[in-house]
């Protein structure tokens, strides 16, 4: 199968290109940025590289019209940029979705669209199934930009397979492992392994009891193949992740304990990391029992096991 990925040069479209080409396939991505997460990937015959972005839209249509399945990955995300630089997310979110499915109905190609948890906002009815309701803040925070464009790219699909082309929205729940962003910024795994690596103290905003539940990568890529190749998952939501929570001081204790780092733990205000234009969810709890039956895929790495893993590959980017 030929397969497009755009944003294929970031974190969870690199490790889908890897586990696509294991499979078989013909994987060509479609990447603004760089491409240091795939360069292990450029020297091989059934992977290409085009250095452009959704934003394209004549990049795309010749793309698209070479494939069988899109995975829509590209995307600005990250909570520096959701209180940052607003215009940017919703723009690209809501119109590069616009256009990859633009093009994908033009050619009735599939397209899996890339959602997240964030959509659901601060809904306090948990876990969260797919069809919950959203529950978000005030238009005046900035920080609900992300799900917003989210959610119109979910209602874009479901307008499009309306008309007859087929999609499959997946919302990821705390994605990580190796070739995560960059330290320092953006998911809060990757803001502590920064702090971690230097033997800084970990900041935790608050009193660290609000909860995620961090999915491995290889789980979630697994679910993600699942979402464009099985049968039955045209016009579905799929919550992505493991149903395992976290609290933000356990995480940051077991970075600690397993990369044996003599950092300590700070308590910090939200204000004093992202100003007034961030408002934190107490808790964010996926039910993954349709990713279970409908894709046949669990979430099955421990976090402890995960973060090892994640924690070594880090250290070695370090050296």
């Amino acid at each position: 199968m030929k397969v497009l990925i755009t944003g294929g040069g970031g974190f969870v479209g690199s490790h889908l290109a890897e586990a696509l080409l294991v499979r078989g396939d013909e994987v060509f991505i479609l990447e603004p940025g760089g491409t240091s997460k795939v360069r292990h990937l450029l020297g091989h015959p059934r992977f290409r590289v085009v250095r452009d972005s959704v934003m394209a839209l004549d990049i795309l249509d010749s793309l698209v019209a070479q494939v069988d399945l899109v995975y829509h990955l590209a995307a600005v995300v990250g909570v520096e940029h959701y209180v940052g630089d607003p215009y940017e997310v919703l723009n690209v979110n809501v119109n590069g979705t616009q256009n990859v499915l633009k093009v994908a109905f033009k050619y009735g190609r599939k397209v899996v669209f890339s959602s997240t948890s964030e959509v659901y906002g601060r809904n306090p009815k948990l876990p969260w199934s797919e069809d919950d309701d959203r529950v978000l803040g005030s238009t005046k925070i900035d920080r609900w930009c992300y799900s917003t464009s989210k959610a119109v790219g979910e209602h874009f699909c479901f307008a499009y397979h309306k008309l007859g082309l087929p999609v499959t929205i997946t919302r990821y729940f705390n994605v990580y492992g190796p070739r995560l962003d960059k330290i320092d910024v953006g998911r809060i795994i990757t803001i502590f392994m920064g702090q971690l690596l230097r033997n800084e103290p970990l900041t935790v905003i608050g009193d660290g009891k609000q909860t995620r539940c961090f999915t491995y990568i290889d789980d979630a890529v697994q679910a993600t193949i699942a979402a464009g190749m099985n049968e039955g998952t045209d016009g579905e939501v799929f919550n992505i992740g493991t149903d395992v929570e976290t609290s933000i001081l356990e995480l940051a204790k077991l970075m600690i304990e397993v990369s044996g780092s003599k950092s300590t733990i700070e308590f910090v205000t939200k204000e004093q990391v992202y100003g007034t234009s961030y408002e934190d969810i107490a808790r964010r709890v996926p039910d993954a029992s349709k990713m279970r039956k409908v894709l046949g895929v669990t979430a099955e790495v421990p976090l402890r096991e995960g973060l090892a893993k994640t924690i070594d590959w880090f250290r070695t980017q370090q050296q």
